[in-house]
Parts: structure tokens; sequence; C-alpha cells
């Protein structure tokens, strides 16, 4: 899936982004995907005067999605970052992004994703609405988000790539700001197997 943040901000997501939830459809009608942590890379960068541009990643994550092929707007998603799971390079570095200046892991341990609704675009992009959750503070997201269907040894494998930014000034995190950049931009890729 690639996400096109359709605001000024969608950056965990997708996060990712990433995907959906509306009203429940019957079991039988949906499939249901788990995200393959092994096969899920979250990427951020972010720019600040003066300094080299910071690249960072997450390294655990979990997730959900309910997919209906024929009717889009019954799918649904839950999506689940651990803040402390952050890396930027260096131990102290990481420690400090977790901190309270910008993630504030300790009191804020996940970073959520709930999609409330989805809508069809083309033959292969849906639109994705939902809740981001950071820092304790809650924002609508709207995504574009283009779907690839795989095989892989007989088994039905979905995958999505994104590309999207945040205004991390919405979720509250003002740590170095101007000469800290207020947008960061996020590159996912992902891979979901069906269950």
């Amino acid at each position: 899936m690639i996400l096109r943040s359709q605001g000024p901000w969608t950056w965990w997501l997708a996060a990712a982004l990433v995907l959906f939830a509306r009203a429940p459809a019957p079991a039988a009608e949906r499939d249901a995907w788990v995200i393959d942590p092994a096969r899920t890379h979250i990427a951020f960068t972010i720019d600040a005067i003066g300094y080299p541009r910071t690249k960072g990643e997450f390294h655990r994550f979990d997730g959900r999605v309910a997919v209906d092929f024929e009717h889009w707007d019954r799918s649904s998603v839950v999506f689940h970052v651990q803040a402390n799971s952050v890396d930027v390079g260096s131990q102290s570095f990481s420690d400090y992004v977790r901190s309270v200046a910008f993630l504030n892991a300790p009191q804020f341990p996940s970073i959520d994703f709930v999609s409330k609704s989805v809508a069809r675009v083309d033959d292969h992009t849906v639109r994705v609405s939902g809740d981001l959750t950071m820092l304790g503070v809650t924002k609508p997201i709207a995504v574009d988000v283009v779907v690839r269907r795989e095989n892989e040894g007989g088994r039905s494998r979905l995958a999505f790539s994104v590309e999207t930014h945040i205004d991390r000034l919405e979720f509250g995190m003002n740590s170095g700001f101007p000469l800290v950049s207020r947008d960061i931009d996020l590159v996912i890729s992902s891979e979901a197997a069906k269950l």
C-alpha cells in the first residue's frame, strides 16, 4: 500500500498506515490479515537547522486488518507502534527521543491508528480515514492506500508502502521548534499475511 496524505500530517500510519475500520461485516465476507513484523520497516526523517538530517526507525509494532475486496467500506484496521522501540543510531540519542522532550514513551508507550472508514478510489487504491493517537492526542487522518496482493508459496499476502508526513506540533511535540522542523517524513514498507 502507498499512503499519500490528504492533510498536513500522517506520520505514524499509517501507520500506519496505514489501514481501515467501520461497522463490522459478517466474518464470511471479510478476510483477516496480520502485519508481518519481519517484513515491516517503519522509518522517519526530520530536519534541523545546523545539523544533519536525523534518520530513525521503529522496531516493534503490530497490526491486524480485515479486508473485503468487493466492499472496501466493510474493511477495518488497527495498528500499534511501540514508542520505546525508536532507534536513531545511538543509544543516548534514542533515549533522548524516547524522553518527555519528544515521544514521552514512559507515559505514552503506544502510537495507535484505528480506522473509521474505507472508500474505493480505483482498482488499486482506497482512501482510508481514521484516528491517529500519539502523546495522548488523537487527530483524524485521511490517506490514499495503494494495495498489492501477492502469493508466496501458496500463501496470500498484502504488500504496501507508505510515504507521507505529519506535523508533530499538532500532537504537542514542540521541543526544538523552530530549529527542529515541525514536519516529520515517514516511509513504511510492510506485508500482511492472511490468517
